[in-house]
């Protein structure tokens, strides 16, 4: 079997669920992937009964999670060597996301220094019309090497 970056296990997975993460969270949320190149990553979620809050709107916790695992993704897409742990994940919340609604993240790298990247996720309904939230980030390298898959 060939040796795939990070990228193209991703890439591998378009269409169809993420199975490949090394996250429990990220399994647990299922995402699809709709797109992946090297430093963005768009995903696919189905807002399910156990992601809301009690008006069975998408929890804000989850939304903020859903935004860091997709930037954590992000830097799985660039395949670096070391681990980047979130610093700070700041989330402007817009609208609203029901239970069977479909939700669609994208991220960015804004900024990649030597130590430090900066990345934004936007999550937005179905058809892309309508901003439910965007979360910016800070992510710090450290020296733990990432196993490989």
């Amino acid at each position: 079997m060939e040796n795939l970056t990070r990228l193209q296990v991703l890439q591998n997975h378009i269409d169809g669920e993420f199975t490949a993460s090394p996250s429990p969270f990220m399994l647990w949320m299922k995402p699809i992937v709709v797109a992946a190149e090297e430093g963005t990553v768009t995903f696919k979620y189905t807002v399910r009964e156990e992601m809301s809050n009690p008006v069975k709107s998408l929890h804000g916790g989850v939304t903020a999670a859903i935004a860091d695992d997709c930037i954590g993704s992000t830097m799985f897409s660039l395949h670096e060597e070391t681990f980047y742990t979130t610093i700070n994940l700041v989330v402007d919340y817009f609208a609203p996301a029901f239970v069977g609604d479909t939700i669609i993240a994208k991220t960015a790298i804004i900024r990649k220094g030597k130590q430090i990247v900066n990345a934004q996720c936007e999550i937005w309904n179905s058809n892309q019309t309508r901003l439910i939230a965007r979360a910016t980030s800070n992510l710090l390298k450290t020296n733990i090497v990432k196993k490989e898959l």
